[in-house]
């Protein structure tokens, strides 16, 4: 399993979430996951699988860390992927500033009295 295939699953990247501040055991995990233990265990063991997260053994619990190297390589694989969208919204965001008309703020927001009035008649005219 690829790691986008096992990240692709919500209780695995839940789990990811959990462990990514730091060490968690399977009962913390539980907790934070909402899940039984054992469909926790198996999440974990596909996490540990795919490299995400290792395991070291403090007495009777074990602990999960993440693992960052595979996150990272997603990370590179996906920068030229961010790079050509920031150029297409930078390129979006020239042509919107050279096609924008102009706003004047006085004249948008000045009437006069003759267009009030001239509004103002013919919403009497069309209300009879």
């Amino acid at each position: 399993m690829t790691v986008l295939e096992v990240i692709a699953e919500p209780t695995r990247r839940r789990i990811l979430d959990a462990v990514r501040s730091g060490e968690r055991s399977v009962g913390e995990l539980v907790d934070e996951v909402g899940m039984h233990q054992p469909g926790v265990s198996r999440h974990l063991k596909v996490l540990r699988d795919a490299g995400l997260v290792e395991v070291r053994r403090d007495a009777q619990r074990r602990l999960y860390r993440l693992r960052p190297e595979p996150l990272m390589e997603i990370d590179e694989w996906l920068e030229p992927y961010r790079r050509e969208w920031a150029n297409r919204l930078d390129s979006l965001e020239r042509h919107l500033e050279r096609t924008a008309d102009p706003i004047d703020p006085i004249a948008k927001n000045h009437r006069t009295k003759d267009s009030r009035m001239t509004k103002d008649s013919r919403i009497t005219k069309d209300s009879r």
